[in-house]
């Protein structure tokens, strides 16, 4: 913990720099937050913020900004007076997203829109769909032996995909194999049906009936799903911002590698289920080429379990308590549309 005027000065050297992203001064500290400290005593606590780490000077005479000890000491201070979104945005968010509700992956797009209004990039992403749980799956004949397989999950997750067979099944054969998957694996997790599958494909010689066999089959290759991917929104604006003039070739192809962000989202979704929100803070974040970059990140829930994650990504110098509000007012919302309440 630093001292009470340490922490105030240092507090107002972020908030600055988040304003605008210039070098900041002691004179424009004391203009701009009317301490009773003199300039020069400001000057001399700033010396003594950046010898701690929490500040760096760009060069001589100029002013100070942040490092990423100065932004972290910053957001716990946040999170350790974080109070409840405000009701307004709440209502503001149900409006907007109430006639998505159906259809997870329009919510999903329409949640990075609404994250994207803070001028950084919205994210947000289901869960894998290995972590998902089976509700139901339908089959349909298509074309020869050729299968059209629905899988729809109780996280509101659509998946579909057609699959080769070796011979052609019948149309009522097609209804008892899905009735027979469903009574069986309904309300399974995707991973626990996948696993309990080679255990039984591997004793298919010892089976009997031929249309379990087949079931397995099937659910097997139905069950090779792509990951979902992660919706974005305002790249464009996000990389039209200062901070990335220099770098925004090198930025963007970071971003874009979906799989990556989408690790990171589920990492901090994870993090955050306790606290509401998580924070990456620039050199915390594991990937080298997102290191100017600040993440936070909410996950969203169905029935109890962690149903996906919702985030914002943005500058160091991001305004981390409105990002930190917007995420957890978001994560809310969807939670309460997928759990069908009305507000």
């Amino acid at each position: 913990m630093l001292a009470e005027r340490l922490q105030k000065i240092l507090f107002a050297v972020v908030q600055s720099y988040i304003q605008r992203p210039d070098p900041v001064g002691s004179r424009y500290v004391v203009k701009k937050y009317a301490f009773s400290f003199s300039p020069a005593t400001v000057r001399n606590i700033m010396a003594d913020l950046e010898e701690m780490g929490f500040l760096s000077q760009p060069h001589t005479s100029a002013g100070r900004v942040p490092t990423d000890r100065g932004y972290r000491l910053y957001v716990n201070h946040l999170l350790r007076k974080r109070r409840r979104a405000e009701e307004r945005m709440l209502r503001l968010l149900r409006a907007r997203l109430r006639n998505l509700q159906e259809d997870l992956e329009a919510l999903l797009q329409g949640v990075a829109r609404e994250l994207s209004a803070s001028s950084y990039l919205g994210v947000a992403a289901p869960a894998r769909a290995s972590r998902t749980t089976l509700n139901r799956i339908e089959l349909f004949g298509y074309r020869g032996s050729r299968v059209a397989v629905v899988l729809i999950s109780n996280e509101g997750l659509i998946r579909h995909r057609v699959i080769r067979l070796s011979r052609p099944v019948s149309p009522a054969d097609l209804r008892r194999l899905s009735e027979y998957l469903n009574s069986r694996f309904g309300g399974w997790a995707i991973d626990e049906i996948r696993l309990r599958l080679v255990k039984e494909m591997s004793q298919e010689k010892a089976m009997c009936d031929m249309l379990i066999s087949r079931a397995l089959e099937i659910c097997g290759k139905a069950l090779e799903l792509p990951e979902q991917g992660v919706f974005m929104a305002g790249m464009a604006d996000f990389l039209g911002l200062p901070d990335f003039s220099s770098r925004i070739g090198e930025i963007a192809r970071a971003i874009e590698d979906k799989h990556l962000v989408l690790r990171l989202l589920e990492e901090l979704g994870t993090e955050a289920q306790e606290a509401g929100s998580a924070v990456l803070i620039g050199s915390e974040n594991p990937v080298k080429e997102m290191r100017s970059l600040s993440i936070v990140a909410a996950p969203f829930r169905q029935e109890g379990r962690m149903a996906g994650t919702v985030g914002i990504i943005g500058p160091t110098r991001m305004d981390y308590q409105r990002a930190m509000t917007m995420v957890e007012a978001t994560a809310q919302v969807i939670t309460e549309t997928l759990s069908g309440k009305e507000s």
